[in-house]
C-alpha cells in the first residue's frame, strides 16, 4: 500500500495483514492484535478475539471515553449491557456508548470468535498484554486496577453479571 506525500499521519491507509499480527493469550483466548490507536492517528483500536468454550472475556466495566464495537465472527458471545444480558450470535453487531457498564463471555457451551474496535482509539494493546501477562500469572492484578485512568477501562459491580457467571457453574 502507497501513500502519497500530501497525506498526514492521520491520513495513512493503516494494513495489517494476519502473518504480522502480534498475538497475545492467556489461558482461554488469543487475541489478534490488527490496529492501536498510536497506528491510527487515536481513530481507532481493532483486535480480534477467539474464546475457548466458556471463557471469560471481561467482569463488569466501562469505557468513560470510547464506544466498544463487537461483531460475532463466529460462535456465540454472551454480553451484559446495563443490567440486561442477551447472547450475539455469529453475524450479530453490538455498539456500547461511553459509560455504559458491559461485559462478556463465551456463551454457555460456545466457543466465540470476536472482532472489537474502541473508537476513538486508545492504547489498548498495552492493556491486553498486561491482561494475557496477569493471567498467566506474570504479573501482579493490582496492575491491572492501577492502569483503569490510562487504559480508559474502569471496572464496576454487576450483581446481574455475577449471577449469570455463577449459573454456569
Amino acid at each position: 500500500m502507497t501513500t502519497t506525500k500530501t497525506e498526514t499521519k492521520n491520513e495513512i491507509p493503516v494494513l495489517t495483514r494476519a502473518a504480522d499480527a502480534e498475538t497475545t493469550k492467556d489461558p482461554s483466548s488469543v487475541m489478534t492484535l490488527f490496529a492501536d490507536s498510536a497506528t491510527t492517528g487515536g481513530r481507532l483500536t481493532s483486535y480480534r478475539s477467539t474464546f475457548a468454550e466458556g471463557a471469560v472475556g471481561a467482569p463488569a466495566h466501562l469505557h468513560t471515553k470510547a464506544s466498544e464495537l463487537f461483531f460475532v465472527i463466529d460462535g456465540s458471545l454472551q454480553v451484559l449491557v446495563g443490567e440486561e444480558i442477551t447472547v450475539l450470535e455469529a453475524g450479530d453487531f453490538l455498539l456500547v456508548p461511553p459509560h455504559t457498564p458491559h461485559a462478556f463471555a463465551a456463551a454457555p457451551g460456545a466457543t466465540a470468535d470476536v472482532l472489537f474496535v474502541f473508537t476513538p482509539g486508545a492504547d489498548r494493546f498495552d492493556y491486553l498484554r498486561l491482561l494475557g501477562r496477569v493471567m498467566r500469572g506474570e504479573a501482579d492484578p493490582q496492575e491491572i486496577k492501577d492502569s483503569s485512568e490510562r487504559f480508559d477501562n474502569h471496572y464496576v459491580d454487576s450483581p446481574v453479571w455475577r449471577e449469570a457467571l455463577a449459573a454456569r457453574g
